[in-house]
């Protein structure tokens, strides 16, 4: 499938890097409203360049729109892409604003378009395996999930120092504007969709607890640094998420069952072990049996991933999925309902001082299917 990129930012590099790995997506080209930006990725990676958004929505040869732009930018940039006909797949969130996600979905749908939204590690080798012990009841009944998002107090960090592969810095106002449970908590929230089916209703808490995050600059928004949700699913699952850039780093995932713990230490490593531990009882009290078994993780279905940053995640695969969609005439597992129920609850989360702790659900998604190499 021919690809286009729009948004040569940050987050480009982790896409570039990884689209190697799936030689089905060609890429025809890349745009950015900063020209010079578009023209150093281009030339990082030996790819054409378009001057306008127009240029690249008019090439007929463009099938997918990858729009890798600022998540404000994400509704001006997916729906011109649908209306010209395009599928797209955005980085995270799908939009910034409920009803915003609900037309782009709409759009899609009327017009027979395929829409996907990051992150798509739900179709990691670590997921899938955890989603394999599930269904085998590895821990017996599955009852509640503790997961972390914590990714260490960011804002006491070189962090205007960072840079992509290609020198692109961190766009770190951006980051602080827009808050780390709409950055973040997807990772999370899409597993937890993926195993355990559409939530039905959340409680959640935000706060800005770091005043002043960029010395000598004013944000123009103040974004929620922490946010903790509990999240009730269909099936009867229960999930507590926290999500911040001030605990220390965290990426670890529990899933408590009648019988043990599943378990895997960093949700944003595609193949990060994945380890259970049976329940004991002796003498009327519970113990955690000191032996782990360690679940086999699939081959690598790809390739090694050589990214650098963002811990070992291929960015590629989402847009490989929804491509794979349509060449097999099948829904895509990150479907456009999927990716507006995740968006649901990020915002929710992330809204939480502005519109208070407890949301219903107002969205749902058909069952996702097991990637094929982790039956």
């Amino acid at each position: 499938m021919n690809i286009a990129l729009v948004g040569c930012g940050f987050v480009a590099d982790y896409y570039l890097m990884t689209l190697p790995l799936h030689p089905e997506l060609k890429v025809m080209g890349v745009m950015d409203r900063l020209a010079n930006r578009a023209s150093h990725l281009a030339s990082a990676y030996g790819v054409s360049q378009y001057d306008t958004l127009d240029d690249l929505l008019n090439d007929s040869r463009v099938e997918l729109v990858l729009n890798l732009t600022n998540p404000r930018s994400h509704y001006d940039v997916s729906k011109p892409a649908l209306l010209a006909g395009k599928h797209v797949y955005t980085e995270k969130p799908l939009a910034m604003q409920m009803d915003q996600a609900r037309e782009l979905t709409e759009i899609a749908e009327s017009k027979g378009l395929l829409l996907s939204s990051a992150p798509c590690s739900s179709l990691s080798e670590t997921a899938q395996t955890i989603w394999n012990a599930l269904r085998y009841k590895a821990v017996g009944e599955p009852r509640l999930v503790y997961a972390e998002m914590d990714d260490g107090m960011v804002t006491r960090m070189q962090y205007r120092k960072w840079l992509s592969v290609s020198g692109v810095p961190w766009p770190y106002k951006d980051e602080f504007e827009v808050g780390c449970t709409m950055e973040h908590a997807g990772y999370v929230l899409s597993w937890l969709a993926t195993w355990f089916g559409p939530a039905t209703s959340l409680t959640s808490f935000a706060s800005a607890q770091i005043p002043d995050k960029v010395p000598g600059e004013t944000l123009d928004t103040d974004a929620p640094d922490f946010s903790v949700a509990c999240i009730q699913f269909r099936s009867g699952i229960v999930a507590r998420l926290s999500c911040s850039i001030i605990a220390p780093h965290d990426h670890t995932l529990k899933i408590i069952g009648d019988d043990g713990v599943l378990s895997t230490a960093d949700t944003w490593n595609y193949r990060s072990p994945v380890h259970s531990q049976k329940m004991v009882t002796i003498r009327r009290r519970t113990f955690m049996n000191p032996f782990r078994k360690k679940h086999a993780l699939p081959p690598n279905p790809y390739q090694k991933i050589k990214t650098r940053g963002a811990q070992s995640m291929d960015f590629a695969r989402g847009p490989a999925e929804l491509a794979a969609a349509v060449r097999e005439k099948r829904p895509c597992r990150l479907s456009s309902r999927f990716s507006l129920h995740v968006n649901e609850m990020a915002l929710a989360i992330h809204w939480a001082r502005e519109q208070g702790g407890s949301y219903r659900m107002t969205t749902t998604f058909d069952p996702v299917e097991p990637m094929p190499w982790a039956k």
